[in-house]
This record gives structure tokens, C-alpha cells and sequence, in this order.
């Protein structure tokens, strides 16, 4: 008996200190380690790709936004996702996509209409959009429903209403856009892309320069 209460006493020492040790070294020790790591090595990525406008953070590289005005650039809709009453403007906290069938009756319907209001909104004097000139990000959201960029097509396709609307030289906007366009990630990952806040950061430097 009291050589299984001292066994049992000893195992129980021996697990409160393996405890002990594993929660310094990965509650405590590890964290701090890899957060030093990240900040001295990559500091924007760890503090969330922050993009800052005026001196102030006004987004993030990896997280879109809606609400932009006619004057700039538009981004993809977020059709898919929900709502929530901590934040009522963008629903940062969600995340999805709508998860219907191409061939959906409330899919088509929204993409139909979504393809209408973006021909409506581009076609201006001297530059008419047609439906088929309509890339698919511009009417379907991402899988995320988060996507920060466009397609190059959809950016070139907003231009002339860009340019219009803020009395700017075509070719001066799509120089803009040109130089805001990223390439395939290392060459061959994913399709060029545009990130529209930064886009349209720099057009309203451009257009407040002009």
C-alpha cells in the first residue's frame, strides 16, 4: 500500500512538472519566440498587411472592401456574405460564398443583374460596355467573399467612368492601373491581379495632384 501511494505520488510529480515544462515552452516561450521572429523578418505580414492612406491605416492588403464611390475603382461583389450586428458596413467577422449551383435560379438572376448595373455604370460618352464585355469577377464574389483585387480585364473595364468621373486623361488612368497590376505569384501561381484599395489610394493622390 504505501509503495503504490509513494508510485502514485512520484507519476503525479512527474506529470505536473512535464505540465509545467510544456506550458512555459509552448504556451509561453514558443509563442514569443515565433512572434519575434515574425516581427523582425516580417513585420507588415504580422501586423496584418496594413495599408496606410494620410498617416492612418485605412485597410488591409488581404481583405477587400465595398462602399466605394463612382469616382474610383470598384471591387468584386460579396454576395456571399451574411450579416451581423457588431459591424453593419462590412461584415469583417463573416466569411463565405454563396455555395449555389451555376445553374441556380437566384445565382443567374443576381449575376444578370449584377452584368446590367456594371454596363450601366461604365458606358459613357464615347465608350460604350457591352454585356459580353463583362468579365466574371466583376459579377460573381470570390470563394471567400473577402477578395481584395480584381482582374486586370475588370479594372481596364471601369477606366473610362474612372477618368470621366474625375477628369482625368484616359491613358493616364490606365497607366495607373498598368502599374498597379501584379503578376502570377513566383511566375505560374494564380492569375495576375489588381489590389483595388491600393488602386484607388493612388488615384486619388493622382487626381487631387492634377
Amino acid at each position: 500500500m504505501n509503495n503504490s501511494l509513494a508510485n502514485t505520488i512520484r507519476l503525479l510529480g512527474a506529470g505536473l512538472r512535464a505540465l509545467l515544462v510544456l506550458t512555459v515552452l509552448t504556451g509561453v516561450v514558443y509563442p514569443l519566440a515565433v512572434t519575434g521572429v515574425a516581427q523582425a523578418l516580417f513585420r507588415d505580414r504580422a501586423d496584418g498587411s496594413e495599408i496606410r492612406a494620410d498617416g492612418k491605416v485605412v485597410g488591409s492588403l488581404l481583405i477587400g472592401q465595398q462602399g466605394y464611390g463612382p469616382r474610383y475603382f470598384q471591387s468584386r461583389p460579396a454576395d456571399g456574405l451574411g450579416t451581423n450586428s457588431r459591424n453593419t458596413r462590412y461584415e469583417l467577422t463573416l466569411s463565405g460564398a454563396t455555395n449555389l449551383a451555376a445553374d441556380n435560379e437566384r445565382l443567374v438572376r443576381s449575376v444578370e443583374q449584377a452584368k446590367a448595373r456594371v454596363v450601366k455604370e461604365n458606358t459613357v460618352p464615347g465608350y460604350t460596355v457591352r454585356p459580353s464585355d463583362v468579365p466574371a469577377d466583376a459579377v460573381t464574389s470570390s470563394g471567400s467573399g473577402l477578395d481584395p483585387a480584381i482582374s486586370p480585364e475588370y479594372a481596364a473595364l471601369q477606366v473610362h467612368r474612372v477618368a470621366a468621373r474625375n477628369d482625368l486623361p484616359v491613358a493616364r488612368v490606365e497607366k495607373l492601373v498598368e502599374e498597379h497590376t501584379q503578376g502570377r505569384t513566383l511566375g505560374f501561381i494564380g492569375e495576375p491581379r489588381v489590389n483595388v484599395l491600393q488602386l484607388n489610394i493612388a488615384l486619388k493622390e493622382l487626381a487631387s495632384g492634377e
